[in-house]
């Protein structure tokens, strides 16, 4: 049976993207609806037309309410208000949710994990699978070296990107903390200025860069006497975050309620597309 999607940020960049590759998805399931802004211009536009592939029956609503019971999961890339709308009518109607939206405040998180608690819900920072076995990679990285390395996230994306750190750095940083026994809030340093005095081994450093249309680098840097090793993943295109939620919101229809991740997913999904 297919499963039946629907998108919020539905003109957004990655709105755009996940509309496109869940067209072309070899997997059975179809968009059915597309989630904006109430003030949005694009309200009532056929999400076809706005690919530039023709009419395709779905229009572009700002009322999720009433076009919940259409669909069997929903795919939130939005802001973190938006989304805890969005994930307040999915409480409501019972519907899985797979959320790509990062910058959370701890606040907000706290909310999310409250109105979701009775849903199936899939939640990361990054969706690319490339991504996800970055993750892996560090932590071994992290694991070997231990404390003998000076280690530091260095993240660029799009001029637009209006959170920093961006989610996956910050889950990087997390992933090498948890390896290392410490607390990341603890030693984290988002940035240097000034007369900051000699580095300790301990801390763990971010740099971001905003610069036109970059799409996602990370790189994870370990610096020791002599030798440096650097993990590098690029992102060239949305589409592997968009192939990857749609993978995740395809799998996320046969969990029972529970908060689960990409990689839950990777581990789990052996049919990729």
């Amino acid at each position: 049976m297919s499963v039946r999607i629907g998108i919020t940020g539905a003109a957004g960049r990655m709105g755009r993207m996940l509309a496109e590759v869940i067209s072309e998805a070899e997997r059975p399931c179809s968009l059915v609806v597309a989630i904006e802004r109430a003030e949005s211009s694009l309200l009532g536009a056929d999400v076809g037309e706005l690919l530039g592939d023709g009419a395709s029956g779905v229009t572009i609503t700002s009322d999720l309410a009433s076009v919940a019971s259409d669909i069997d999961v929903l795919i939130d890339f939005t802001v973190p208000e938006a989304t805890l709308h969005h994930a307040a009518l999915c409480a409501e109607h019972g519907l899985p949710l797979v959320i790509g939206t990062t910058g959370f405040s701890d606040a907000q998180i706290a909310q999310l994990r409250e109105t979701t608690l009775d849903l199936p819900v899939c939640q990361a920072s990054n969706f690319s699978p490339g991504v996800n076995l970055t993750f892996d990679l560090v932590k071994a990285a992290a694991e070997a070296l231990g404390d003998s390395a000076d280690i530091e996230i260095v993240e660029a994306h799009h001029r637009h990107k209006i959170d920093a750190p961006s989610g996956t750095a910050l889950s990087l940083g997390e992933v090498i903390a948890n390896a290392l026994g410490r607390d990341l809030s603890q030693v984290a340093v988002y940035g240097r200025e000034g007369r900051t005095g000699e580095r300790t081994r301990e801390t763990i450093g971010f740099s971001t860069i905003r610069a036109g249309d970059i799409v996602g680098d990370h790189t994870v840097v370990f610096a020791g006497e002599g030798e440096r090793l650097e993990i590098t993943h690029r992102a060239s295109s949305r589409s592997a975050f968009a192939h990857g939620a749609v993978r995740a919101a395809c799998w996320l229809t046969h969990q029972k309620a529970g908060r689960y991740s990409m990689q839950d997913v990777l581990r789990q999904e052996k049919n990729p597309l």
